[in-house]
């Protein structure tokens, strides 16, 4: 992702009136993977127990995720490239350790290794998998678990990298461009397999009832 972007992910961020304070089941942190609230697996379901483990949100946005992983017992960390979002889960959750990096700097930067590292609709959709998968491969311990997810290509045969408009905040304001790579469940796997990862999964979770668009997830450890 390039620290350009900041702009981009601020003025949306700057927009978004953030996550509720409880969900359907009155919970005050929650893990969600897909894009619809109180819908899909839970975390653990995804990467196990992860108490007294090392975990890294790259992307972690305004921190709701992150926020639940420490609930759980985690020692977690997210990053995100802008100051926005982070002010916010700053601001909720003034105990989260975020730190304002690209997911590739820190990554390449950090002496630690993690347990988990996972991306909700963060950098995993917006930075070149070719450039990202090796960094995270090689901060995960033997047996860590990497997870992404995101929304499923729009358009058949429309791959890779792709321009995404962020909507402007004010009707007629231009709006903002960053990258994202798009890619089918069956591609993902190629490609995070080639990277080292096995036990690779790859699938489209189904929407909810009256929604259209279902949710990416993609899985895979560390050999």
């Amino acid at each position: 992702m390039r620290e350009q972007d900041a702009e981009a992910w601020d003025t949306w961020g700057a927009s978004r009136s953030g996550r509720k304070e409880r969900n359907a089941a009155g919970a005050e942190t929650w893990f969600n993977w897909t894009q619809w609230p109180d819908h899909g697996p839970a975390g653990k379901d995804v990467f196990g127990d992860v108490a007294g483990a090392r975990v890294l949100d790259v992307g972690c946005g305004s921190g709701g995720n992150l926020a639940h992983v420490t609930a759980w017992g985690a020692h977690a960390v997210g990053v995100d490239i802008s100051p926005v979002q982070l002010a916010k889960a700053h601001e909720r959750w003034p105990h989260l350790d975020v730190r304002q990096e690209t997911a590739e700097r820190f990554l390449a930067a950090t002496p630690h290794r993690f347990d988990v590292v996972y991306s909700v609709f963060g950098a995993a959709w917006f930075t070149d998998p070719a450039e990202l998968l090796p960094l995270v491969h090689a901060r995960l311990e033997p047996g860590g678990v990497y997870a992404f997810s995101h929304n499923p290509p729009a358009l058949t045969d429309c791959y890779g990298a792709q321009a995404s408009q962020m909507q402007p905040p004010v009707k007629g304001e231009e709006p903002l461009y960053v990258r994202r790579w798009d890619y089918e469940p069956r591609t993902w796997a190629g490609i995070v397999e080639r990277a080292g990862f096995t036990e690779v999964t790859a699938e489209v979770i189904p929407p909810p009832a009256g929604k259209r668009t279902g949710t990416l997830l993609v899985r895979g450890v560390r050999a």
